[in-house]
């Protein structure tokens, strides 16, 4: 294999086994030659005289780019330095777990991971404080739409609660204050976290941070990073510093010191709206209650005539939106703006879905953004929580029946940035020797690698290119989630290699 940052002009003797094969007359090894970061001719091996330097694939299997459409990626690349709380079965086990953390450079311990709704206990500040003591300590969910604080933690950033536990909008500014390290601090993370994400095959992600974008991103790449494609968002709170700047949903963003790696990466995405909670912390708005809680069927944190003039807004000023809806009365009011206001865009999640509304999605060209990780990971929440629901959980094969296209993501850190991830989890709805969940929402491999790719391999595509070790059109389960990752490369240059 050739070196990490070479500019090749040549991938030798691979094998398309995603998007661009049907126009291939079979599976032969074929020489891609790039021009200028764009495939301009496919061959079969040997046919055309190799351009500039040669990636050797050598017989192996090349897929276009992979993309992550749902990343917060400032928090993903800050997980690395957080306890992780995954393992913990318990209130007790999470708090115990802290007390043993030692404080980050800042004073404040910081965990993530744990999933509550599955706890037998409750968390409590009494629990907390007497585990973790006056050290300011913070446990984030998994889901990250709660956090648990200890009684200096709230004081330190100045909220009251009765059991620790802030949600929602009050969990979102306990990140984002966690997250808002010094530029040099996020910007190492970032460029680390990308490292990982090219061996993994990714060229491009979505980015949902809730920082400002705008200037975070042309300064990584000024500083060197040329990992991924980016196209970051803004949410409301800054949409009107997005409007007065002049940002429309996919213009190029980068200033004229951007290196030559780096130019052409960063794109303006969308206006993010976050409209109802999450399944975890029991706030994804449905039409039936949770159980043993007759009063709470989540909330709809952006009422349907907000998120109206929200969607006028951003189309009026070229921004298409990306709308959190979770909950199936969520998902409805989402769709209903769209149909209002003409909007385009996404629907991020959609974990719960009314049989009426699936057909919505290719009517309005609406993108089903979703996660396929998710299902597997909360198969157990599902049939806890949402047995009364008489909506379809976590539809897949559904949605692709009704027409609507799907875009693949991981909501790093809730899973790993890892597309091969969300591509087994699609395939097989299951990740732990149990038997298919919900079965009949599988989709084909084919289907899975078409929602991970932007781009297709053939002339006159941006030459990103994926080479795997193993087959992907016949590996299953655990081979997926294995997939091994020989090269992949951004606009003809090698951003990982495995040699």
């Amino acid at each position: 294999m050739t070196d990490d940052g070479a500019v090749i002009g040549t991938v030798r003797a691979a094998r398309i086994a995603g998007p661009g094969r049907e126009y291939l007359i079979d599976d032969e090894p074929v020489d891609i030659h790039i021009v200028d970061g764009v495939i301009a001719d496919i061959a079969p091996t040997g046919a055309l005289t190799p351009r500039g330097e040669v990636l050797d694939a050598d017989g192996a299997w090349a897929l276009p780019g992979l993309w992550d459409n749902h990343v917060h990626t400032v928090q993903w690349a800050l997980t690395a330095e957080r306890a992780p709380l995954g393992h913990a079965a318990t209130a007790a086990a999470a708090a115990h777990a802290m007390s043993g953390t030692e404080p980050l450079p800042d004073g404040r311990r910081v965990g993530s991971g744990f999933r509550d709704a599955l706890w037998s206990d409750r968390p409590s500040l009494e629990l907390l404080d007497a585990a973790t003591g006056t050290v300011p300590t913070y446990l984030i969910n998994a889901d990250v739409h709660s956090v648990w604080l200890n009684t200096a933690a709230l004081e330190r950033e100045g909220f009251r609660s009765d059991d620790g536990v802030l949600r929602e909008t009050h969990a979102f500014e306990i990140s984002r204050r966690l997250n808002a390290v010094d530029a040099g601090h996020a910007d190492s993370a970032m460029r680390r976290a990308g490292e990982q994400a090219a061996a993994r095959g990714v060229t491009g992600v979505v980015d949902f941070d809730m920082a400002w974008g705008a200037e975070a991103w042309p300064r990584r790449i000024r500083d060197g990073f040329a990992s991924h494609r980016v196209e970051f968002a803004v949410y409301p709170f800054d949409l009107d510093r997005a409007i007065a700047a002049g940002l429309r949903t996919g213009d190029s963003h980068e200033d004229s010191a951007a290196p030559p790696a780096g130019r052409g990466l960063v794109r303006m995405g969308p206006l993010k709206v976050i409209t109802d909670g999450s399944l975890g912390t029991r706030t994804a708005a449905c039409s039936h209650p949770y159980p043993g809680d007759p009063d709470n069927r989540g909330v709809l944190t952006v009422p349907s005539d907000e998120l109206v003039a929200l969607l006028t807004r951003a189309t009026g000023a070229g921004l298409a939106v990306a709308v959190h809806a979770i909950g199936d009365r969520a998902v409805t009011s989402a769709l209903d703006a769209f149909t209002t206001t003409g909007a385009m865009g996404s629907i991020e999640h959609v974990q719960l879905v009314r049989h009426a509304d699936l057909a919505r999605f290719a009517r309005l060209g609406v993108v089903a953004s979703v996660q396929p990780q998710h299902a597997v990971d909360d198969r157990d929440l599902v049939d806890r929580l949402w047995k009364g629901q008489t909506a379809l959980g976590y539809p897949l094969a559904s949605l692709r029946d009704a027409g609507a296209e799907m875009r693949f993501g991981s909501d790093a850190p809730v899973a790993d940035l890892d597309p091969w991830q969300a591509i087994s989890a699609a395939v097989s709805r299951t990740d732990d020797g149990r038997a298919p969940w919900h079965p009949e929402e599988r989709i084909t491999i084919d289907q899975a690698i078409e929602s991970s790719v932007r781009t297709s391999l053939r002339p006159g595509e941006p030459a990103d290119i994926v080479v795997c070790g193993t087959d992907p059109l016949v590996a299953r389960g655990e081979e997926l989630r294995g997939m091994p990752v020989l090269a992949t490369v951004l606009a003809g240059r090698i951003t990982h290699s495995d040699s």
